[in-house]
Formats: structure tokens, sequence, C-alpha cells
């Protein structure tokens, strides 16, 4: 019979067969998505809804295109990992500006498929395995990146001509400059995938030059075959050198030959500004780019000359801890105002906007932009952490949040989506079910349901949900399915992340099937989003500034005590054990080494313990450079604390990780075991900072509940009278 953890695994946590990737036509007659066609096939397709009769056809499907198994080339194995994309396949794509045609790549293989015929897809000339194709606006040619230089090439018959400078591709760079690529720490810590744009009438693009030469070289081993060689694997760790990013402007002067008019580069002071946040290009007025200073305390948006490259400062943000840009921003509006989410210290609200004028309201925290109208700004927002949602914000302030398909009484329902060219699609999901909803609007007329091939979770989790302490500390329990409320104390696994950039507190059942299988293993499961973690405004964020440890474990100590005081007779806190993974690794480390009063027993997955071995991009933006502010490093640091071990401890990690290295658990096991300190560690072959590998993924579910098992034994004692 099938179980929850193999269930989870062989589905992916339940993301295969789910559409997503979203994008509407110009013309508002179809939307395209992803979609793989069962819960168990990790081949994602290219599908097509067509609005007018409300039929999905799969315009693209690996399974048609390949005679061999998929072979990704290094830099799409690379985007992957940092995309966290569990999925093979067709894993992305992009549209011309009218959405006549589709380009992906496949197997390192470029292809264009019609959108609106029933012509199969054909292959672009490339000069060997490519990733990133996308077409010209006018859907004439198309460019992508091989062998770290960045091509052009017809969508049609013809040959592929190389765009970059003769240097991308040369002996003596030693393969680190690459153009068109995000560099690593865009990709991992500011969420930006790309390393080129178009332009808009497709006359030339914006790209990325990257040199990784300056960023120390480390190296990731497979021990389990010493017969190959190490991976070279360039890491900008906490007080090092960055990688050297510029733009250039390249220009075609005609695509259909082999000539550029010019490579201009893009100037800024890159000493003063050494990070390129975002780049876009929208429909209205020039280029914009984002970029931040080295300790991200002073943000400046430049306008882009499309023909000369020439740059002018839009606007300057500064913040004493640091500035933050929200995903869809910087824009622009149709009548090309600059669209911005801008923290507003002075009354604690990141709000939206327009030519440099708050147009939301106090208290509602905008958190994403999704398309600025004509008349409205379409944003996920809420005034309530758990509940992020689509809100349609007027430019003279009026605010309308977006429904979907949630009751007026729902309080737990999340709506996302995207809109263009007067159709709205949102997805949604709502705290008491494990389902993504995925509709399709026009006004108020529903034109279609998106359908889900997913695999339905065997459990369906059952969540209560409070606010907990003089914090407000969102906080979920989930108790057993069987449980009887008094009959019985049941010790505690804390389950949460922690951190900053991720919460866990979601109105999404389907985020709870795990701990809901841990609960149902005869535990009370706790999760608590504390401080750092997103959604309660700047001051909750920046709270975390100059130590990343003691607020995160004061706020998972206060959700505990909380949740003992409604329940005295349901659990047992003399019984508690912690787990997490990346963040929550380090954070139920932290636990045991801390408070070994409070946490009786630890699972840490893949833990940073020694924030100066963590990235420049996210540490330095919470603890500032260590040769500058070393204490902060020092009092957030594991390492320190080994002697302090006196519960049990597992450590998990995967080898082959290029997030959190394997150094970091080395680190710590070094450090408990000279301090004689017993704990074990579980090491994972071959696995990055993902565990999608089927096994691997049930069997450390299993690993955990037997761990907690032995470490919290006792058998459950009754209630107090």
């Amino acid at each position: 019979m099938d179980s929850y953890p193999r269930q989870r695994a062989r589905t992916r946590g339940f993301r295969l067969g789910a559409p997503r990737s979203f994008s509407i036509s110009p013309d508002g007659e179809r939307v395209v998505f992803l979609r793989s066609r069962s819960g168990t096939d990790a081949s994602t397709c290219l599908w097509v809804l067509d609005l007018t009769s409300a039929r999905e056809t799969c315009i693209a499907d690996p399974a048609d295109l390949l005679s061999d198994a998929e072979a990704l080339p290094p830099e799409e194995r690379a985007r992957r990992e940092r995309l966290r994309e569990v999925a093979a396949g067709i894993t992305d794509y992009a549209l011309d500006r009218d959405g006549h045609v589709a380009v992906f790549a496949l197997s390192g293989t470029p292809y264009v498929v019609p959108l609106d015929t029933s012509i199969a897809p054909a292959v672009i000339d490339a000069p060997g395995p490519v990733i990133d194709p996308r077409p010209d606006p006018t859907g004439t040619v198309c460019a992508y990146v091989s062998s770290h230089a960045l091509y052009v090439a017809p969508i049609g018959p013809g040959s592929a001509r190389r765009l970059a400078p003769s240097e991308a591709v040369s002996a003596s760079d030693d393969g680190q400059v690459t153009w068109g690529l995000a560099d690593f720490i865009a990709a991992e810590e500011f969420d930006r995938m790309r390393g080129f744009w178009w332009l808009t009438d497709g006359s030339g693009l914006l790209v990325e030059r990257c040199d990784a030469s300056p960023v120390d070289r480390w190296w990731i081993a497979d021990p389990a075959h010493p017969e190959q060689a190490p991976r070279e694997h360039r890491y900008p760790s906490a007080g090092s050198a960055n990688a050297d990013l510029s733009l250039w402007l390249v220009l075609l002067q005609d695509p259909s030959t082999d000539a550029t008019s010019s490579t201009v580069e893009v100037m800024w002071d890159h000493d003063a500004f050494p990070y390129l946040v975002h780049v876009s290009v929208p429909p209205q007025g020039h280029p914009l780019a984002t970029v931040l200073s080295r300790d991200q305390r002073t943000q400046v948006i430049l306008e882009i000359d499309p023909v000369s490259g020439d740059t002018r400062i839009l606007r300057e943000r500064e913040d004493p801890a640091w500035v933050e840009a929200a995903p869809g921003t910087p824009t622009r509006t149709p009548d090309g105002r600059l669209v911005e989410v801008v923290a507003d210290r002075e009354c604690d609200t990141y709000r939206l906007v327009v030519d440099d004028q708050p147009v939301s309201p106090v208290g509602l925290q905008v958190e994403a932009v999704i398309e600025a109208g004509a008349t409205d700004v379409l944003v996920v927002a809420s005034a309530d952490p758990i509940t992020p949602s689509l809100h349609r914000i007027s430019y003279a302030g009026e605010v309308t949040r977006v429904r979907g398909t949630i009751g007026e009484a729902d309080t737990y329902g999340m709506v996302h989506g995207r809109r263009a060219a007067g159709v709205l699609l949102t997805s949604t999901t709502t705290l008491d079910s494990t389902a993504t909803t995925v509709d399709v609007w026009r006004g108020e007329d529903h034109l279609a349901t998106i359908e889900s091939l997913a695999e339905t979770p065997l459990i369906t989790p059952r969540v209560q949900v409070f606010t907990v302490g003089e914090r407000h500390v969102r906080t979920g329990v989930i108790f057993p399915a069987d449980h009887v409320p008094g009959s019985r104390r049941l010790p505690v696994i804390m389950s949460p992340y922690g951190g900053p950039h991720a919460r866990m507190m979601l109105a999404a059942g389907l985020s709870f099937g795990t701990d809901q299988w841990l609960a149902d293993q005869g535990y009370c499961v706790i999760v608590a989003d504390g401080r750092g973690t997103p959604g309660r405004g700047p001051a909750w964020d920046r709270s975390v500034r100059g130590d990343l440890a003691s607020p995160a474990l004061e706020d998972q100590v206060a959700a505990l005590e909380a949740v003992a005081k409604l329940f005295p007779r349901d659990i047992d806190t003399s019984r508690v054990g912690i787990r997490g993974w990346s963040f929550g690794g380090y954070l139920a480390a932290l636990a045991v080494l801390r408070r070994p009063d409070v946490f009786h027993a630890a699972v840490a997955g893949a833990p940073v313990t020694e924030w100066r071995l963590y990235d420049t991009g996210y540490t330095e933006r919470y603890l500032g450079l260590p040769q500058e502010e070393p204490e902060n490093y020092d009092r957030s640091s594991l390492l320190p604390l080994a002697a302090n071990l006196t519960r049990p401890l597992l450590i998990i990690h995967g080898l082959a990780d290029d997030n959190v290295v394997v150094a970091h658990t080395l680190h710590l096991s070094s450090a408990l075991l000279a301090a004689g300190r017993p704990h074990a560690v579980l090491p994972l072959t071959g696995v990055t900072h993902m565990t999608p590998q089927e096994v691997v993924a049930e069997n450390l579910l299993r690993a955990e509940v037997d761990f907690f098992g032995e470490a919290l034994r006792g058998g459950l004692t009754p209630p107090e009278a």
C-alpha cells in the first residue's frame, strides 16, 4: 500500500501534473502554460488553453521530440538548482510580443512552435547545447546562450551567429567570463534568473557580462566516486570578492545579416554599486536597471537610452538596514510613470509608489507587482501574512481584493495569478484543502478552469491557526488525525523555517502535508513564523539585522510556550524536538545548542553553521561585512556553541550541495567531536540542496521519525486530572 512519504517523493511534493508558468496572449485569446501529463510524470509539456472553446491542447511533448534520455548543459543544471526545479522536460519558455510563437529548450536544443496552428515544434539552429532561448519581440529571430556566449538565430531557415565579443569564448579567461547568464548571487539571492533582455522593437539586446575570475575557487567532490575529479565552483562567501558584472547594449544592424552596429557598455559606478539586481524593458519608456551597493543600503534605479546606452538616475533609495526590490519592480505604467514598492519606515508598511507618490494604504503590505495597467496596478499584498493575495490598487488609492474562487467568508485563502489583455488568471489555495484551483476570467465572466493532473495527497492537513505571544507570532498547530482533545499528552516537533525570505504559515493546505504526516506518527507539530520572515512589514524584517540567531530562536520558544498554555492537556513540553532544512536546519541545531532546557532533540538538514561560509548577497544583507562587523558573525555562528550539546542531534547534508556546502556540517561535526559531544551525521551522496530523488526524499522522512522516536522515547504520558 502506498504511504504518504512515498507518494510525496514520487510526485515531487505533488508538483508534478500541476499547471504552472502561465502566460496570457496579448490578444486575450489563449493562455500558455506548463504541465506534465500526470501526477507522477516528471516530463513537463507545453500547453495552450483556447479561451473561446475552453479547450486545452498540448503543443510540445518531450516524448515526441526526444529519442534519448534528457541531457542538460551544466549551465541549465545550475539554473534549475537555483530555481529549485524538480521536474524535467520543458521547464521554461518565452513568447514573442504578439504571442504567435513560443520558444523553449529541451535537452539543450532550442525549439520554436506556433501557438495558433497545429504545426509541430521545429529546431532552431545552434552551435551546441543552449540555455534560455528567447524570441525577439517580432518573432523573427531567437537569442540564447551557448558555451558562455550569446547567439542569435533565425526562427526558420538560417544559421546562428555569435553576438558577444570573442573574449566570451576565448581560452585566456579560463571559462569564467559569460555573456547572457545570470550570475550566481543574482540567481540565488536576488531572484534574477535572466542574463539578457530584448529591446521593445527587437533592434538589440541588453546583455549581462559576468567575469567570475575574482571569485574564490571552491570544489564540489563526490566521495562515492573517487575516480571523478572534483567540480570547480566559484563561490563568493561573505566578505570575499564578488564577480565583476557589467551590462552591455548590443544593437543589431539587420537580424538577417552577420553585422552588428555597435556593442556599448551601459555605464554606472561599479565600485559603489557592484550588484545588478534587476533589468526590465517595459513596453513604455526606456529600459530600467536596478543596481545596489555592496552593503545593500543604497539602491539606484537607472534609465538606459536604448540607442546610446547612456544612463541617468531615476531614483535613489537608502535604508539604514538594507533596501530590497520587490518582484516585478521597478516597472512603468502605460503612460510611463515609474512604479516601485518602497519600505515606508515611518508607517512600517511596504507601499506601492507611483512616480514617488504612495498610492497603497498604510497597513497593506505590498509584496510584488504583477501588472501596471491603465487604471490600476495588480499586486500581491496582504494585511495578514498568512493570506498574501492579488489586489487591484487604483492610482487614486482605491483597493480591491481579487477573490478568485474564495468565498467572502473564507478567512484563510490566497489568490495569486496573472493579468493581460483584459483577462485575469487566478490561482486559489485555501488552508482547509490541498488543491489549487486555476481559473480564467474576463471581467466577471468565468471563461475556463485549467485542470490539475496532480495527485491528491493521501492525508488532509488539519491546521489550527493562532496568533501568539507579545509579538503576535503566526503559528500553526497540527495534531494527529485521530487525536481526542485532552486524551493524552503528545511529544512535540517544532517544524520551522524561521528566517528571511521564506514563510511557512500560508493559507495553502498542501504546505502542511508533511507536518500532518509527522503529527499522525504521534506528535503535536508546531509551525511558527518568527521575526525576519516576510509579510509583516519593514520593522519585522529588519529586526534580525546583526543577529540571525537570537530573534529567530526566541520566537520559536515563545510559540511553544504559548501553545503549551493553549493545550495544557495535549502536549508534553518535556519531550520537544525540532526539525528544519537550510535556515530551518540552522535554527534546529541552534535550538539544542542554546536552549537544551526547552528542546530535547533536533534534526538539522543542510544547515548553515558558520555564516562566514555562506554567500555575500544573503549574509552581508543581514550581518554586514565580516571584516567590519565580526561580532555579528560570532553571535550567529554555531561553532562556538559546540561544547554545549547535551541533546541528540542528527545532521543531514547533501554532498553535492553548492549553495550550503557540506563544509558547514563538517566544521560543526569537527567542533562537536573536539568537544567530546556525540552526534550523528547522515551524508547524502550526489544530493544537492534539493532532495528530489524519490528514494532519498521518502527515506529522509522515515529517518527523521525513527530518530525522534528514539530521542523522545518514553511513551505517552496521560494528562493530569
